[in-house]
């Protein structure tokens, strides 16, 4: 019997598991609908323990559902039909008489755990393993639950850290003191068999099983002697994905019309459509839709969307209020045709400000044609701020020149932003970026973050993906880190800032974006799982965008330090800690630096180990050489800290540190390695440091903002 209310009871929970080859009791019901028509599985007088079984009844013991005795089928029934009688409210299904396993403990730890196999709408089938018995959640707090994405872990993977956890090391025996219970062979077969129940609950139904607690018997086997759960529940939405074309009709189109120019300067459309005008569009690729006007600004115009059936663009970008943002896209898809990609600048669809539904009937209107199989547009938005796309220097963004001039600089590194403040500040702050694109999706209400992976991925030119999110669209976590999965298993790199982490944070981006931040550790462990490099400050999402835009491949793990500050050595050598390591020089090695500090006469001032503190009397020529002989070490990346005020280096003549800006990325790139530079120093130096940009090396402000995103890098699973 399946509870009509959606519950799984203990003795289909026992069924499912055994089927996936995991020890459960032995066990039978004595009574009910489920009542064998054989003899139970128990000797006369064996131990035993009678459940009584309840729709909605998951606590038994606290309601005197549960019953300890030696096994007497007459009393075990008379016992039954009393519990029937304690839980009136619950529609009785049967009593279960199981064995009374033996199972081993330990005085003053632990020894039970808590496992919950849970299909999560956004995350997919997800395994959580900690502490169990009555003070699972007391325990939670101390040693909290491991949680692993089934899609996104192995067996063999949750096992290497169940062993590091607190319940694990309990188990193995690794705590002081104690003995192992079990071993990790059979640790390991258990946890095969959770992943192979997880399809098997998918076929039932099934979206929770807790198995509350499991043991280990006398032969150290896991064994559930509880488990209850859920059936149905509300299911991922429905995705049906857009025209692939998109891609390129966004970033590479070959015409394209916009819709809300006004006559009046400095309005959103007219900044638009000035920004499109300083682009590579090829002639005549530029039209606007401007009722009751033939021409306007010296370009073409349609009177509505309803001309683009006849004459379609690859991309149609609307700065129109939100009711007729929405007529327009509803007129396109009646017509079945018009436009490959839409771009929605306005907000109100979806988001805080739509009172009215507006985003509802949007996303009503593409699920239905798209359903039909019929021509729908691919929508970025609502609330887009536009893009930058340095192939043609197609800047759509509804920022003025004046406030943030682009120019183009292609290269490897696609930024991804939900937020249009955030992707603007980055182009303004990182002007040496080489870019395939720069985009705003906003709200994602139609192509959502996992579109844009996928897109990136179609594409060689992407070797480095930076994205800022506050919330996923329903349903894309999980198509998120699987986009991000297929691209990291290329080589190529996904670096992410999630933000609305917080109760606060989720309620900011649900009213700015409509989008709900949600679960953040089961975000951050699926994308960690799949190979994204989680920031967790908007300062080392920078840095580690710094570095990789400079150098895409490669993960620094030995990490050499040369300045010309003692302060810089001494708390860069202090952060050389967790997943890199400061580097270090073998004899003759040492023996080379000694001889490099004593060719440029700075015997007696720098000492020849790591940290290198060159002093204030090393110039450019000793910072070479002293990069040079550290890049033919062990070490992955050499970190340059560079106090300007010192007379030795020449910040005044951009010649002569355009020169040395040069020498060293043509070192990093004949050694295959890794330098970055950090100038220590105010904005008298901003042109110094804007000549070491301009030469291609990852520039910092402090020596610890570099480490900073070397870490990011190097925490890379």
């Amino acid at each position: 019997m399946q509870s009509a209310s959606g519950f799984l009871h203990e003795g289909r929970a026992y069924g499912l598991l055994a089927a996936a080859g995991l020890r459960v009791p032995r066990h039978g019901f004595i009574d009910g609908e489920l009542r064998g028509k054989g003899p139970l599985p128990f000797s006369p007088g064996e131990p035993i323990v009678l459940k009584g079984i309840a729709d909605q009844l998951w606590h038994k013991s606290d309601r005197g559902a549960v019953h300890f005795g030696p096994f007497d089928r007459a009393a075990l029934e008379a016992e039954a039909a009393a519990m029937q009688t304690r839980v009136p409210e619950h529609p009785w299904i049967g009593g279960l008489v199981c064995e009374k396993v033996a199972f081993q403990k330990l005085s003053g730890l632990p020894t039970e755990a808590l496992v919950s196999l849970k299909r999560d709408p956004d995350g997919g089938w997800l395994a959580v393993c900690g502490i169990g018995g009555l003070q699972a959640d007391a325990w939670a707090a101390l040693a909290p639950p491991l949680l692993w994405p089934i899609a996104f872990t192995t067996p063999e993977q949750a096992l290497a850290e169940l062993r590091e956890h607190w319940l694990g090391r309990t188990w193995l025996g690794r705590q002081r003191g104690t003995t192992a219970l079990t071993d990790e062979a059979k640790l390991l077969t258990f946890l095969q068999g959770l992943w192979r129940a997880v399809a098997a609950l998918e076929a039932e139904g099934v979206t929770l099983l807790e198995l509350n607690p499991v043991v280990l018997d006398s032969e150290g086997l896991p064994t559930a002697l509880d488990g209850v759960g859920t059936l149905g529940g509300a299911q991922s939405p429905a995705v049906f994905p857009p025209d692939p074309t998109w891609y390129q009709a966004l970033l590479s189109p070959r015409s394209l019309v916009l819709a809300g120019v006004s006559s009046r300067p400095g309005t959103v459309g007219r900044i638009i459509l000035e920004n499109i005008q300083t682009s590579q569009l090829p002639s005549g690729a530029l039209r606007l839709i401007k009722p009751g006007s033939t021409e306007f600004l010296g370009l073409p115009c349609l009177d509505s969307v309803a001309q683009l059936a006849a004459a379609p663009t690859d991309q149609l970008i609307l700065s129109l209020p939100a009711p007729q943002t929405l007529e327009a896209v509803e007129q396109l898809c009646r017509q079945g045709g018009g436009a490959t990609v839409v771009y929605l600048v306005a907000g109100g669809l979806g988001d805080g400000a739509d009172t009215e539904g507006l985003g509802q009937r949007l996303v009503a209107c593409l699920e239905q044609h798209r359903r039909a199989g019929q021509w729908t547009p691919a929508l970025v938005g609502p609330n887009g701020l536009g893009l930058f796309s340095p192939d043609l220097g197609l800047n759509t963004l509804f920022i003025p020149e004046e406030k943030l001039p682009l120019r183009a600089k292609p290269g490897h590194v696609a930024l991804l932003s939900q937020s249009g403040a955030f992707l603007i500040t980055r182009l303004s702050r990182r002007t040496e970026l080489g870019l395939r694109a720069a985009v705003a999706i906003g709200n994602q209400m139609d192509l959502r973050c996992s579109d844009f992976l996928w897109g990136f991925g179609s594409d060689p030119a992407v070797q480095v993906v930076g994205a800022y999110l506050e919330g996923f669209a329903p349903g894309d976590l999980q198509a998120t880190a699987q986009a991000a999965r297929d691209l990291c298993a290329t080589g190529r790199r996904v670096l992410l800032y999630k933000g609305g982490r917080s109760q606060e944070g989720m309620a900011a981006a649900s009213s700015h974006t409509g989008a709900l931040a949600g679960d953040h550790a089961l975000q951050a462990s699926l994308l960690r799982r799949a190979g994204v490099l989680l920031a967790e400050r908007i300062e080392a999402f920078d840095a580690a965008l710094a570095w990789l835009g400079a150098y895409p491949k490669g993960r620094p793990q030995a990490v050499a330090i040369m300045t010309n500050a003692g302060f810089e050595s001494v708390a860069s050598a202090d952060l050389l800690t967790g997943p890199f390591r400061g580097s270090r020089l073998s004899e003759a090695e040492t023996a080379a630096l000694t001889a490099t500090i004593a060719a440029h006469q700075l015997t007696g001032l720098v000492s020849a180990r790591l940290p290198l503190d060159l002093t204030p009397m090393a110039d450019e020529a000793a910072y070479l050489a002293a990069v040079e002989l550290l890049l033919g070490t062990e070490a992955d990346v050499v970190v340059v800290g560079l106090v300007p005020l010192t007379k030795r280096l020449d910040t005044v003549n951009p010649e002569a540190y355009g020169a040395f800006a040069s020498a060293l990325k043509t070192l990093a790139l004949s050694s295959g390695k890794w330098v970055g530079v950090a100038v220590e120093g105010g904005p008298l130096y901003d042109d110094y440091r804007q000549g070491l940009r301009d030469a291609g090396l990852p520039l910092f402000l402090t020596m610890e903002e570099a480490l900073e995103g070397l870490r990011v890098i190097a925490t890379e699973m």
